[in-house]
């Protein structure tokens, strides 16, 4: 059976140039990047997205006919507004398909400096209602981000009062305790060092804490739910994967990933399985929860939830036992080249000679098993491949196409 509706658009957040090539190639219609200054998410590692490298960034995508939406949704200071004004030419040199905002200030400067740029409006803005929707429509936007405080019957009613806009919601990703992502809790366990609204939120819904009676100075208290943990303000992550088709028949125009800040690993694998999802879907009318499920699960998380979409959400929602997520199975190398009838990998965690992995590509997932393993110059043969070494290995079975494959543990650890 073939589905008539129209196809939604699937998301991915592009942390690093690397990182996008890796989503576009695992399945993503598009992504989403900001620049250090002026995002949400600044990346602490690896090769920063600036203004300097923006145009390159941007071009890479638009060379396999992706599209790149640009964030500029940080609440702007008085100095934030200068640099932006500064950089509004390379913005525009630089193309984006458009630019997420969420700022009136922003909003002001992207129309006088920017204006051929098509606005969409961030999530940051709380849109709750179609007539928040008709406000934004009104002042030029084409696209707005759903807040993930809404029902899938409030999306659909939004839906049908405004149906000439384009709508996107999030499906996938770690979650803020604060309404729509607007947290001052940062700030202030700071004092105001770490700004969640600037990019540079410390995650202190993610802390353990403890509670101290005002008169007990010096005693401490676990705070239990259940007897589950302390990490009382930690909401799991959301996981729609088994929900797109109602997100599809409403007509969502595109489905948004989280994870700027998160591993190639969980780009790559997270747009894998969303993107097979909705292909079946969309070709067959159905699809397989299970196997979908069993492969999300495997992908770096707190736990999963639907957060508002299917009902308020309750304590079941909240990661009392742990900070940070945990991945059902390891990234155990990078494929960077082929060398006779070894491939060449960088290794990302541990792995033994003799031990069985599963490779995954854009294309395949399959198990193999480690035959030999060399030094990168195939001078010495070695028992194991550590942390961080580059090294040649021989496989059972390789990939088709070695580009952009990935090596990872079988099984499910890490259940939760």
């Amino acid at each position: 059976m073939m589905k008539t509706i129209k196809k939604p658009e699937l998301l991915l957040p592009a942390g690093s140039k690397e990182k996008l090539d890796y989503a576009i190639h695992y399945g993503a219609d598009a992504v989403y990047l900001g620049m250090v200054d002026f995002s949400l998410r600044a990346m602490r590692k690896g090769e920063l997205i600036t203004i300097d490298n923006l145009k390159e960034c941007i071009e890479l995508a638009h060379s396999m006919n992706k599209k790149v939406y640009l964030t500029l949704n940080i609440f702007a200071y008085n100095n934030d507004i200068k640099k932006m004004i500064e950089s509004a030419e390379r913005i525009n040199d630089a193309k984006p398909d458009a630019i997420l905002f969420s700022d009136f200030g922003v909003y002001n400067l992207i129309k006088k400096y920017m204006p051929e740029i098509p606005l969409h409006v961030s999530t940051q803005t709380n849109i709750l209602n179609y007539e928040a929707v008709k406000f934004w429509q009104d002042l030029g936007a084409e696209r707005v981000v759903l807040s993930r405080d809404l029902s899938l019957d409030q999306i659909s009613e939004i839906k049908n009062k405004v149906p000439d806009m384009e709508y996107e919601v999030f499906i996938h990703g770690a979650q803020c305790v604060s309404f729509s992502g607007r947290c001052l809790i940062s700030d202030y366990m700071t004092k105001g060092e770490r700004k969640a609204n600037h990019g540079n939120c410390s995650q202190s819904c993610r802390w353990s804490y403890k509670l101290v009676e005002e008169t007990r100075e010096g005693e401490y208290f676990d705070i239990e739910e259940n007897g589950q943990g302390t990490h009382i303000l930690s909401p799991k992550d959301l996981a729609l994967i088994n929900y797109l088709p109602e997100l599809i028949d409403i007509g969502i125009d595109s489905f948004k990933i989280e994870g700027r800040t998160k591993s190639l690993y969980y780009v790559s694998a997270v747009a894998k399985v969303y993107r097979k999802a909705i292909d079946d879907y969309l070709t067959t009318g159905t699809i397989n929860k299970e196997k979908n499920y069993n492969e999300i699960i495997k992908i770096g998380n707190r736990g999963y939830t639907t957060g508002f979409y299917l009902h308020k959400p309750d304590s079941e929602g909240y990661s009392y036992d742990i900070s940070k997520g945990l991945a059902g199975a390891d990234c155990l190398c990078v494929f960077l080249d082929k060398v006779g009838d070894k491939y060449k990998v960088l290794t990302k965690n541990k792995f033994l000679l003799n031990d069985e992995i599963e490779i995954i590509t854009p294309d395949e997932c399959f198990r193999a098993k480690v035959t030999k393993i060399t030094d990168e110059k195939e001078k010495e043969e070695k028992p194991l491949s550590n942390t961080n070494d580059v090294s040649l290995i021989e496989l059972s079975q390789g990939p088709k196409d070695y580009k952009y494959a990935l090596a990872r543990t079988i099984g499910v650890k890490n259940l939760r």
